[in-house]
C-alpha cells in the first residue's frame, strides 16, 4: 500500500553514516548532511595546502613543546637547580595537559566557526614564548611556559588537526600523518637551535628563547593563510554528549590516555638519563632531536599503512612496539645504545598521537563533527600529561635510578594497546577486521 506523501515528510530520518555508532542511539544533536559532505576531495592543491598549513602549525606548536626535555635538563642545572626533578617536570606536564585539554574548546569552536581561530591563537602563542624568555622564578615559568603556552598551543593546534580530515577520506591517514609530522620536524629543528644557542653562545637564555619565537613567525603566517574548513559550520549543540554512548569512541580515549602516560616518560627524561650515563650535556640535548627525527617517519609511514591495512590496527601495533622499547630502555648504558633506543622509540611512538587521532575520526557520525570528536577525546586523554612526568620525576627522586620509571612507562603503554584492541572489537568489522 502506498504511503501518503504527508506521512513521508513527517517521518524522521534516523540514518547515520557513523562507523562506530550504536544504531539504537537517537542522534538528537546532529543536523542533516548536505549532498557534497561525503564527497571528499582526497587531493588537489587546496586540500594539500590545508595539510601543509597544518604541518606548519604543528611545527610551531608540538614541535616546540616536544623539546621540553631540553628545558628540563637546562632548568635542573642552570635556571632552577634548587628545584627537584618532579617540580620542574610539572611545568612541562601542565603545558602538555593544557595543549590537549584545550581541544575540548578548540575542536567544537572549529566545527561551529571555522578556521578563523588560528589567527588570534598564533598571536597569543608568540606572546607566550616572548614572556617565557623574561621569566626568572618558578611561578613565572609555570604561568608563561606552563599555562599560557599550553592554552595558546591548543587553540592553534586543534583547528589545524580538525581541518585536514574534512578534506581527506581514503588518504586521511597519510594526510594527517604528514600534518602531524610537522611537529617532529619542529622538534628536530628547535632542540638543535636551542642547544647551540644555550651552550655555544653567550647571548643567554632570554634571547635564545626569543630567537625560536622569531623562527616560528613565517610558519605561523603560512598556517593562518592555508588552513581552511571545507564544510559549513554546524549549528547543533556545542558538545556532542551522544558520542560518549559509543563504546569504541570511549575505549579509544582510554587507550590514548594510557599510551600517552607511557610515551611522555622517555620523551621528557631521555636527555637527563643520558647525562647520568656519562653523555655530554651538549650531545644529550640532541636526544630530543633524534627522537623526533625518527618520529617523522613514524608518523607518515604508519599513516600510509593505516589507510591500507586499518587505522586502529596501526595504532595497536605502534603502542605494542613502543611499550617493548620502553621496557628495554634500562639496558642502554653506552652512548651508542642510548641513541639506538631513542631512535627506535621515536619511530614507534610517532604513531600514538597521530594514529590515535586518525582512529578517533572513524567515530564521527558526520564530517562536520570531526573537530568536536577529536578535540574532546584528546582533551580527556590529556590528563595523562598530569600523571606520567610527575610520577616519573617522583620515582627518580625516591629511587635515584630509572629502572622503576621504565617499568611504569612500558606497562602503561601496553595497557593502552590492550584497550585499543577492546575498542577495535567494538568496531563494525570486529577485532580481526580491517579497521
Amino acid at each position: 500500500m502506498a504511503v501518503p506523501l504527508t506521512e513521508k515528510l513527517a517521518a524522521p530520518d534516523t540514518e547515520t553514516s557513523s562507523t562506530c555508532n550504536d544504531p539504537s542511539i537517537a542522534i538528537s544533536d546532529q543536523e542533516p548532511k548536505t549532498n557534497d559532505e561525503g564527497d571528499f576531495p582526497d587531493g588537489g592543491l587546496r586540500a594539500w595546502l590545508v595539510a601543509a598549513g597544518g604541518a606548519c602549525a604543528f611545527f610551531c606548536t608540538l614541535g616546540y613543546t616536544n623539546v621540553f626535555g631540553i628545558f628540563q635538563a637546562y632548568y635542573m642545572f642552570n635556571q632552577m637547580p634548587e628545584r627537584s626533578a618532579d617540580e620542574i617536570a610539572w611545568i612541562g606536564s601542565v603545558q602538555a595537559f593544557l595543549i590537549f585539554a584545550t581541544g575540548a574548546v578548540g575542536g567544537p569552536l572549529f566545527d561551529r566557526f571555522g578556521a578563523w581561530l588560528v589567527r588570534p591563537a598564533a598571536v597569543l602563542y608568540v606572546f607566550s614564548i616572548m614572556m617565557t624568555s623574561i621569566c626568572k622564578s618558578y611561578w613565572q615559568f609555570m604561568l608563561a611556559q606552563g599555562i599560557l603556552t599550553g592554552l595558546a598551543n591548543g587553540l592553534l593546534m586543534f583547528p589545524a588537526l580538525s581541518a585536514v580530515p574534512q578534506w581527506f577520506n581514503k588518504n586521511r591517514g597519510a594526510a594527517m600523518g604528514l600534518a602531524i609530522a610537522g611537529s617532529s620536524l619542529g622538534a628536530v629543528v628547535f632542540p638543535i637551535v636551542l642547544s647551540n644557542l644555550l651552550t655555544k653562545t653567550d647571548i643567554g637564555f632570554g634571547w635564545s628563547v626569543r630567537i625560536t619565537g622569531f623562527i616560528m613567525l613565517p610558519f605561523l603566517i603560512v598556517a593562518a593563510l592555508c588552513i581552511r574548513s571545507r564544510l559549513p559550520p554546524r549549528r547543533t549543540r556545542f558538545f556532542l554528549w551522544s558520542s560518549f554512548r559509543e563504546p569504541m569512541y570511549v575505549l579509544l580515549i582510554v587507550s590514548m590516555f594510557f599510551g600517552m602516560i607511557g610515551m611522555f616518560v622517555p620523551l621528557f627524561l631521555l636527555p637527563t638519563y643520558a647525562i647520568t650515563k656519562g653523555m655530554s650535556e651538549s650531545l644529550a640535548s640532541y636526544m630530543v632531536a633524534m627522537v623526533n627525527g625518527a618520529s617523522i617517519f613514524g608518523r607518515v609511514i604508519p599513516g600510509v599503512l593505516g589507510d591500507k591495512f586499518g587505522r586502529i590496527n596501526t595504532f595497536i601495533a605502534a603502542s605494542i612496539a613502543t611499550s617493548i622499547i620502553i621496557f628495554c630502555w634500562p639496558e642502554a648504558e653506552t652512548n651508542a645504545s642510548i641513541i639506538v633506543i631513542a631512535t627506535l622509540f621515536g619511530f614507534a611512538s610517532g604513531a600514538i598521537i597521530s594514529g590515535g587521532s586518525v582512529a578517533i575520526t572513524l567515530c564521527a557520525d558526520d564530517p562536520k563533527n570531526i573537530g568536536t570528536y577529536m578535540g574532546v577525546g584528546m582533551a580527556l586523554a590529556s590528563f595523562a600529561a598530569l600523571v606520567g612526568p610527575p610520577v616519573s620525576g617522583a620515582m627518580i627522586d625516591r629511587y635515584g635510578r630509572f629502572n622503576e620509571v621504565t617499568y611504569f612507562g612500558g606497562a602503561m603503554t601496553m595497557v593502552g594497546a590492550l584497550v585499543a584492541m577492546a575498542a577495535k572489537s567494538k568496531s563494525p568489522k570486529g577485532l580481526f577486521g580491517k579497521t
